[in-house]
């Protein structure tokens, strides 16, 4: 087990519809292909949500950039209660790797 929670969150409809505003829309998303979210672990709800209140902000980024780059286009108000209205969150307080091999993060250089 790894010390570490994880989330995943799916678009809503207002996400939806700022995505479709711009001229390269399609689907902002594949249902079955999403973005895993690893976050400090927590035990219970209470803390899941402490914890998501301390990160929202940079996986509301993660999924704005992920449909559009223009920092610009992006909605000024990105507050936590607009991040519910615009997401829905999966939360899973156990995370298993079951790989033999050290993780690695490709943004992180390696040299």
């Amino acid at each position: 087990m790894l010390n570490r929670s994880a989330i995943i969150v799916r678009p809503k409809k207002p996400y939806i519809d700022w995505a479709a505003r711009f001229e390269d829309a399609g689907s902002p998303f594949k249902e079955d292909d999403r973005i895993v979210y690893l976050l400090p672990e927590y035990y219970d709800d209470k803390e899941a949500l402490e914890t998501l209140e301390r990160a929202f902000d940079m996986i509301f980024e993660a999924e704005l950039m992920g449909w559009h780059t223009k920092v610009e286009d992006w909605p000024q108000d990105r507050t936590f209660a607009t991040f519910k209205k615009w997401f829905t969150v999966e939360k899973h307080s156990l995370v298993q790797d079951l790989c033999g091999d050290p993780m690695e993060d490709d943004e992180i250089d390696q040299d």
